[in-house]
């Protein structure tokens, strides 16, 4: 994770503690992988590109974003749906902790399990716990089976020590891998030795001791890159996204201290108008203001000023009870 000369050479986006017992190991978590590839837009004939919607095949319409709620399918065609109030209720708690429960033997853990890999480097200015860890769990084979809470989710990892560096490997839950019995594979059936030594000899005749980063290269990222310069340099079939509408502004957003600091800025200038006259002017402005706002904006004020039954309003809806609180 760093430079020929030491120097780091990306951020780490997370960083904490790995604890178990009365060890305390501070780390930076960094991500051990890469997207890779050429990705392809997808385009109109004139070149814009375009922006996926939700859309109600039924009705034959868009469904705008204030009109989504999030469900949880129990049986095919049958949802549950769940508030945002719910979903943060059953959200893990805020920890910037690494629980390393338990160790067990690194042979045991299947990489079948395995989904992302992470690298966790030493936080702060002492190392020692961090190699002792490390160089301890090498020489005795051991993974670490540890869980820890980002961005509000919840990850089982396996912590695992490779050349005095340790890794994090977040697991699939024991519900999400399929045995052999599920996917309908017949039992394995003893092969003729015949043909056992054939298949041998094969598989000698393209081993070698060490593997080749070549083997590992995306050929056909590499094939279409070429591609695209080619038709690049020849200035074939090259377009441009028109500019954007200028009505197409950007949302504005407000912030609610702004808004009531300029509310209590225009009360005190009206501080000589009629109590009716003052109303109807913090009144509107307010509303203008409010208007302005996306659901989730709306939804957020709602939560401050604590509006009952605010997680599962419409955008009208949640517009009409910040209007009568103000």
């Amino acid at each position: 994770m760093a430079d020929g000369d030491g120097t780091p050479s990306a951020r780490a986006f997370w960083s904490g503690t790995l604890t178990f017992g009365l060890v305390s190991v501070p780390v930076d978590l960094y991500p051990a992988v890469r997207s890779g590839g050429e990705s392809l837009r997808m385009l109109d004939e004139k070149g814009t590109p375009l922006a996926r919607r939700y859309h109600n095949p039924e009705k034959g319409r868009n469904v705008p974003s204030e009109k989504i709620i999030r469900g949880f399918e129990i049986e095919e065609g049958e949802f549950v749906p769940v508030t945002e109030e719910e979903l943060e209720a059953v959200a893990p708690e805020k920890s910037r902790d690494i629980d390393l429960r338990r160790f067990v033997p690194l042979e045991q853990l299947d990489p079948l399990y395995f989904q992302r890999a992470y690298f966790l480097t030493p936080g702060g200015s002492s190392t020692k716990a961090y190699r002792l860890l490390a160089e301890t769990m090498e020489k005795t084979d051991l993974a670490g089976i540890a869980t820890f809470v980002m961005r509000g989710i919840e990850y089982l990892v396996a912590i695992i020590a490779e050349d005095g560096i340790l890794r994090a490997e977040t697991l699939r839950f024991h519900d999400e891998v399929r045995s052999p019995e599920d996917v309908g594979l017949p039992k394995p059936e003893k092969p003729p030795t015949k043909e056992v030594r054939r298949i041998a000899r094969a598989i000698e005749a393209r081993s070698q001791k060490e593997l080749d980063e070549e083997e590992l290269a995306d050929h056909r990222a590499e094939r279409l890159h070429a591609l695209v310069e080619r038709k690049r340099r020849k200035g074939e079939d090259v377009v441009e996204a028109p500019e954007a509408e200028a009505e197409e502004a950007e949302e504005k957003v407000i912030d609610l201290l702004e808004v009531l600091r300029r509310s209590m800025k225009e009360a005190g200038r009206g501080a000589g108008r009629r109590p009716a006259e003052r109303a109807e002017r913090a009144s509107g402005g307010e509303r203008k203001d409010l208007a302005s706002l996306t659901k989730r904006e709306l939804y957020e004020r709602a939560k401050e000023l604590d509006i009952p039954g605010r997680s599962s309003m419409s955008r009208e809806e949640l517009l009409k009870a910040l209007r009568g609180a103000a």
